[in-house]
């Protein structure tokens, strides 16, 4: 059960890019989609435990995880939305190359071989990922969604040294956090790009969209308490391999829906992007 409810999580986190096309099918944005979603994840938090809120107050250092988690949703489901689903996913897994560096900068963590492994595999297999198909250049994000992708793995290696880093806070308080995030930066983007006349208003409510943004919204919920039941019973390893899955859930489906396409060159830096993920599961 652990492990069918990690593999849940995962499944939801896969597949998830397209309810949020076919709510932009509807007329509303990700980053709107988001910010409702993840505002139905609060109010529910608030219900459970209202402490949380002076909790998470008092707890300054979690605003950073506010932020981290935040730029993680918006970027993450803004790029799998508008971009290759593909490629999106696996530019978003190169956190475990980010978390070295990160966990060295806050957790004061020392740089392993096992940890330089992960940091040349990564590297490696992002710059066969980003390498331009017409040659020339430099392997860098040159699209919206590429560059939302990178940004929303560095910022997912960041919160999960955050998370680590505050492990002694309350767990409301953290969970709090991590869906206010959501809220915050979503929204926030948001409003200042409609503002600016690059994203569409929400549209009026309607039942196609209403039920499906709420529905959407109970999935995350449910896949975040089956992600909690299941790494509170399995070791972090295991977790952790479990949760790779969720490239194969989002590979197959794009592949299916016609929301992505698998080439040589991306199978390749794929597969080493992955297996940087994999040597993270050792160290």
């Amino acid at each position: 059960m652990p492990a069918l409810a990690l593999a849940f999580n995962a499944f939801v986190w896969g597949v998830s890019w397209w309810p949020f096309r076919e709510l932009q099918a509807r007329g509303l944005h990700p980053l709107w989609a988001t910010a409702l979603i993840y505002a139905v994840a609060v109010l529910a938090i608030t219900g459970w435990r209202p402490q949380a809120w002076g909790q998470l107050w008092r707890a300054r250092t979690l605003w950073v995880l506010v932020l981290a988690s935040g730029t993680t949703n918006a970027a993450f489901n803004w790029g799998v939305t508008v971009g290759d689903v593909v490629r999106v996913v696996l530019l978003f897994y190169l956190m475990p190359l980010w978390a070295v560096l990160l966990a060295r900068l806050l957790l004061n963590e020392a740089f392993t071989p096992l940890a330089l492994a992960r940091v040349a595999l990564a590297l490696a297999g992002a710059a066969i990922v980003l390498w331009p198909a017409e040659g020339g250049g430099l392997p860098l994000p040159r699209t919206l969604p590429e560059a939302l992708a990178v940004l929303g793995g560095f910022s997912f290696a960041l919160n999960n040294v955050m998370l680590k880093r505050e492990a002694h806070q309350p767990e409301a308080a953290r969970a709090l956090a991590m869906f206010l995030g959501g809220v915050v930066v979503a929204g926030t983007l948001a409003t200042a790009l409609t503002l600016q006349g690059t994203v569409a208003t929400p549209p009026v409510p309607a039942p196609a969209w209403v039920l499906g943004a709420l529905a959407l919204a109970a999935a995350f919920v449910a896949s975040n308490l089956a992600l909690q039941y299941g790494a509170a019973r399995l070791p972090a390893n295991v977790t952790a391999v479990v949760m790779i899955t969720e490239v194969l859930f989002a590979s197959l489906s794009a592949v299916l829906l016609g929301a992505g396409v698998v080439t040589p060159a991306l199978a390749l830096g794929g597969g080493l992007i992955l297996a940087a993920a994999l040597l993270s599961v050792r160290g």
